[in-house]
Parts: C-alpha cells; sequence; structure tokens
C-alpha cells in the first residue's frame, strides 16, 4: 500500500496527470483505398491502340492502277523535313517544295479545287500519293499520316516503288 500512496503523492505533487496522445486507426481507410483500387482498375477500361491505315497502290500483272489526274495530288518526302507536292500527273505540273509542317495549306487548297471542279458528284474527292523517298525521315512520314487523318482524307496511298524520273529530277535539283 505504501507503493501505492507514493504513486499517488506524486502525481498531486506535480499537479497534471499526465495524458496519452489521441491515436488514430488508419487499418480502416487502408482497406478503403485497396477496394478502391479494385474497383477501378476492375471498371477501367485499358486504351486501344490506334492504328493508322496504309493502302499502296494495287498492281495487277506488272500494270500500275492509274488514277484520275483530275483529283490526284502527290506528295514527294525529301530531306529536312521538305515535301515536294503537285495536283495531276508529272507532265506539266506545277511542282512546289513545302515543309512538312505548313502541307495542311496545299492540301486544303488542292482540296477546294477538287471540291469545287466535282461539286456536282460527292463521290469524286481528292485523292493522295505519298512518295517516301530514301532520304525522307520516319517522323516526317507520320506526321503527314496525321495530316491525313486532321484533313479527312478519305483516300491516300503509299508508293515508293514508282518515283518517276521527273519527281527525282525536279528533288534533286532543289537538293533533296
Amino acid at each position: 500500500m505504501a507503493t501505492l500512496n507514493e504513486s499517488q503523492g506524486r502525481k498531486a505533487a506535480k499537479g497534471r496527470t499526465k495524458k496519452t496522445a489521441p491515436r488514430v486507426d488508419l487499418t480502416a481507410m487502408v482497406d478503403l483505398m485497396f477496394l478502391l483500387t479494385t474497383f477501378f482498375m476492375l471498371t477501367t477500361s485499358l486504351g486501344s491502340l490506334n492504328a493508322a491505315d496504309v493502302a499502296k497502290p494495287d498492281e495487277t500483272d506488272g500494270i500500275l492502277v492509274d488514277y484520275p489526274a483530275s483529283r490526284t495530288m502527290t506528295i514527294l518526302l525529301g530531306k529536312n523535313s521538305q515535301s515536294v507536292c503537285y495536283m495531276g500527273t508529272t507532265a506539266g505540273a506545277d511542282m512546289k517544295v513545302v515543309a512538312v509542317k505548313n502541307i495542311q495549306e496545299e492540301i486544303s487548297a488542292n482540296e477546294l479545287k477538287v471540291a469545287k471542279t466535282h461539286a456536282n458528284n460527292p463521290a469524286k474527292y481528292m485523292i493522295v500519293i505519298i512518295k517516301p523517298t530514301a532520304t525522307s525521315k520516319f517522323k516526317d512520314f507520320v506526321d503527314l499520316i496525321d495530316e491525313m487523318k486532321i484533313a479527312g482524307i478519305k483516300s491516300y496511298a503509299i508508293d515508293d516503288d514508282h518515283i518517276t524520273s521527273e519527281e527525282s529530277g525536279f528533288m534533286e535539283s532543289k537538293g533533296m
């Protein structure tokens, strides 16, 4: 009993009793976090792949399918993010050197010309032929495919096998 009275005397001498700090039990919060994580993992759909449609011109017994010159735009990719574009065939074509980042303006302008020419027939839309050369970079090719999607071009083809001598001559003269 003496020990009990001594401990009571010490508390009285100090004048205060020691209070323990309140503890927060986070067990329920951890359980809730795992439940929410599991819920969102099971209900969320994973990202789907966005693949671009790529078509190359059909060849039948070595004969290349001819595209209508009045509504066909050809874009040749060169080095230093430069491209050459023209409407129609290479014979008498007005070939222009355009930066790949500015190709959207050319596509829009030519699309308006095709729309005016074939206004009575909406089935006749612009066709774009993309011709990457050996000096072009893959990044420019991907950027150009993105521009096709942005511009809403319904039909475009990749043709790296049939670069004419007029096209390669023009590109060489421009240092591309």
